[in-house]
């Protein structure tokens, strides 16, 4: 079991393999986290918009593994872009997952999903708003670290600005064929801890050939290749797998990849067709 970990700013150390739940049904999802929490996994990842926090927190409650030995993280909805409903959106989180306490909070992303890839408004006041939300929490100690997700460097200055509690986390869309370089340099410099989602592509990274070829050079699956890439660029990696053969698979990383093939595949082809997932606005916005 991969149990890395790296540590936030303020000291919270994080795993670097954790457990992605998007489209996992709440019905489901409770059965998935215990399973993989039983594979070795530390780490979980929610949202509000999933639908599946109280499976997550049920799974992480009855577990049979402390509380404290577990990290989870859930996302304010990119739909809340003021204050009071940002606040309440935490507490409503806390109680959906019944946990006394989230280890990370994001703001999902800085403007809603719905907005139009070629709108103006960054919502830069409704995401300071929503920042000092997510601080006030932190202060009270219903959460251990916050973050953001999805923010582009102007979005991730304008929270930096009059934040009070510096962004800790930023968590984005990174896979061979679509790594923000960029973006990863800028945050890191900063000291802002980041994370890849869908680190896998959402399977579409599998059926790639340089992929595969290079992954059967190094005697591991694509999947491995693929999460191994994230956590060598120095990010927590967060894959989805529901069945416990892949959830298996995606611990066993023990090996490196080469300088010479890491940059072969930050320099590799992007991938230009996410099949039934393309018309996602993350997998259409390159950052």
């Amino acid at each position: 079991m991969y149990d890395n970990t790296v540590t936030l700013p303020n000291g919270v150390a994080v795993p670097m393999l954790g457990l992605g739940t998007w489209r996992v049904p709440d019905e489901t999802v409770e059965d998935v986290v215990r399973r993989a929490v039983q594979l070795g996994y530390r780490h979980v990842d929610t949202a509000q918009v999933y639908g599946n926090e109280r499976g997550v927190g049920e799974a992480v409650r009855t577990c049979g593994v402390p509380r404290e030995e577990l990290f989870v993280t859930s996302k304010v909805s990119a739909y809340l872009k003021d204050y009071a409903s940002a606040a309440q959106s935490i507490d409503e989180s806390l109680k959906t997952t019944g946990l006394d306490y989230l280890d990370l909070m994001l703001i999902h992303n800085p403007q809603p999903v719905t907005a139009s890839d070629a709108t103006d408004d960054r919502c830069f006041e409704g995401n300071r708003e929503v920042w000092r939300a997510l601080e006030d929490a932190y202060r009270a100690g219903k959460l251990r670290a916050i973050g953001i997700s999805n923010f582009h460097e102007v979005d991730v200055e304008n929270v930096w600005e009059t934040a009070t509690v510096k962004p800790m986390v930023n968590q984005v869309l990174c896979h061979i064929s679509n790594s923000p370089l960029t973006l990863i340099d800028y945050c890191q410099k900063k000291g802002i801890v980041m994370e890849a989602y869908s680190p896998i592509a959402h399977g579409v990274a599998l059926k790639n050939e340089t992929i595969v070829a290079m992954a059967a050079r190094y005697g591991v699956s694509a999947a491995q290749l693929c999460i191994r890439f994230v956590l060598q660029l120095g990010m927590i990696a967060l894959p989805k797998a529901v069945d416990p053969r892949h959830q298996q698979n995606n611990t066993e990383l023990d090996f490196t990849i080469s300088d010479a093939d890491m940059h072969a595949l930050k320099t590799i082809e992007h991938i230009k067709d996410y099949g039934e997932f393309s018309s996602y606005r993350v997998y259409r916005t390159q950052i």
